[in-house]
């Protein structure tokens, strides 16, 4: 099944699917925004800026006009940040058809709003399919064909189904699952987590103080999971604690680099410039908090790490505050089974 995709983002994320689809037989458009880097990646074939030493396939077409790049396209990858989604669906408005299905890879909740991206892409494009594509996935190295899992997450069977058989290969691995909130949810809240692990790591702290990071904070996600609608099973698997894993324990990840630099005790804003990339995790840090307030759910840890990004509240005094809380059981849900008898 050869189709034509227009992925739009020509970072790393963007750049390594382009690479995967094209190996795979697949025609593929690759938008940028930046002229002067399209202009590079047509002539080098590289990416330095993104995935340095990797080839570009000959047959991925290069756009920075992007209505040209999703034009005759039956699949539109938005492969561009989170906070920058919205305008991207400004750029392409009336020139989409309700035949192409939307395939959103970045993961993140936008700030003003606290909208989930697919309630942003179906705001603008009620009628077209949307599918959410996350899992533990690092860039570098999907595109070295390194073995990878990831879900392909839809309301619709069929669309969940028809971007599985398009992107699983040999060396990436797709499953399907009707829980879009959780799917979208576990891969945006994961970044708030390991801007925590990275914290603790640059605080000098062990393996102990990461796995009860870890371990407690998939439980807060899964607590405003569930009462945003997620199903809490989504969050046991490869876009929950799969994600998490990864993306708190790599040094692919931007979250945990620019955490570590902020708990050596550099600025938010030297940390960030230092990474040279968008770092979701500060943003979605944000909307999270508001999230929580809203739908009245304890989150515990993102709420300290809130107060370190945007109160300039010191890394160890969060530290402290997390472990003298007040005593409380580890799984309510269990107690509440014991309650007559334990």
């Amino acid at each position: 099944m050869k189709e034509k995709v227009a992925v739009l983002g020509a970072g790393s994320w963007g750049t390594a699917l382009s690479i995967v689809l094209s190996d795979k037989g697949h025609i593929v458009n690759l938008w940028g925004r930046n002229h002067k880097h399209i202009e590079s990646l047509r002539s080098t074939r590289k990416n330095s800026k993104y995935l340095s030493g990797i080839e570009l396939p000959e047959n991925i077409s290069m756009y920075t006009n992007i209505t040209k790049c999703i034009e005759g396209c039956s699949v539109i990858v938005l492969a561009v940040s989170c906070q920058g989604i919205r305008s991207i669906l400004e750029k392409i408005k009336g020139h989409v058809d309700k035949g192409q299905v939307f395939v959103n890879v970045a993961k993140g909740i936008e700030n003003n709003t606290l909208l989930r991206i697919s309630e942003i892409v179906n705001g603008y494009h009620p009628n077209n399919y949307y599918v959410a594509l996350s899992g533990p996935s690092h860039a570098e190295e999907v595109c070295k064909g390194i073995p990878t899992t990831i879900v392909s997450a839809s309301k619709s069977r069929y669309a969940a189904e028809y971007i599985q058989n398009i992107f699983i290969t040999p060396n990436l691995r797709v499953y399907t699952n009707p829980d879009v909130v959780g799917v979208e949810l576990g891969g945006a809240l994961k970044n708030v987590i390991a801007l925590g692990a990275g914290i603790s790591d640059g605080l000098g702290y062990g393996d102990n103080a990461k796995a009860a990071l870890m371990t407690r904070g998939i439980r807060e996600i899964a607590r405003l999971g569930e009462a945003m609608g997620a199903n809490i099973g989504t969050f046991a698997g490869l876009t929950g604690i799969g994600d998490l894993i990864v993306t708190c324990t790599s040094m692919h990840s931007r979250n945990r680099r620019c955490g570590i630099q902020l708990g050596q005790g550099k600025s938010l804003e030297e940390s960030m410039a230092s990474i040279g990339m968008v770092v979701e995790g500060v943003s979605t840090t944000k909307a999270a908090h508001g999230l929580a307030k809203e739908y009245n759910v304890e989150m515990p840890i993102t709420n300290e790490i809130y107060k370190i990004l945007y109160e300039n509240c010191s890394a160890k005094e969060s530290v402290s505050s997390l472990m003298l809380r007040s005593k409380t059981h580890e799984i309510e849900e269990v107690m509440e089974d014991y309650a007559n008898e334990w």
